[in-house]
């Protein structure tokens, strides 16, 4: 995919993220686009590795720099202790109507996402999406309960009770994330 189909794809999801109260700051929208590649194969191609808060990619990171160099994103600074929250802009929205095919098959997945980690701080952001992280990446780990002891030893902050809360709700999206993809 070209990268200017991948910037309507990406300022499409910060718009939706916005729409659904998301914060919208880069912790949202990288688990917002990790969810959308992993769970419902929104092909944006980048390549994401457990990190400090969960799963990472450094090139959406960059990525993320370049369309505000490009002027397709904007920060919005907020008050101590907050971090900025991205922005769409004027032209973004050109990228996306440049595309209309490229967004009409990814629009109702990035909806599912929006509606899905809308609300949600950094917290439970990172419980999801390394949720689904172990999930994928860990099949000897065929419990919920097996998935949520290695969710805890990956992230010892993260309890197993929490960690279980989490893996059942990605196990939900899962299913709803199959459904909107048949």
């Amino acid at each position: 995919m070209n990268r200017l189909k991948k910037a309507a794809i990406i300022t499409r999801l910060a718009r939706k993220m916005r729409d659904k109260d998301s914060w919208c700051g880069e912790t949202h929208l990288q688990k917002g686009l990790y969810l959308a590649q992993e769970l419902l194969d929104v092909p944006t191609a980048f390549e994401f590795i457990l990190y400090k808060h969960g799963p990472f990619s450094f090139g959406f990171r960059e990525e993320l720099g370049k369309l505000r160099a490009d002027g397709l994103l904007d920060l919005e600074p907020q008050p101590r202790p907050f971090g900025p929250r991205f922005l769409t802009t004027k032209r973004s929205k050109e990228i996306e109507a440049r595309f209309p095919r490229t967004i009409d098959n990814v629009d109702e997945k990035l909806n599912f996402i929006a509606g899905k980690l809308g609300g949600k701080g950094v917290s439970d952001l990172e419980k999801l999406a390394t949720a689904l992280f172990v999930t994928k990446n860990y099949p000897d780990c065929s419990s919920i309960t097996m998935r949520a002891e290695k969710l805890h030893e990956l992230k010892p902050h993260v309890s197993i009770s929490d960690a279980q809360t989490a893996l059942e709700q990605i196990s939900e999206f899962q299913t709803l994330a199959q459904d909107l993809m048949n």
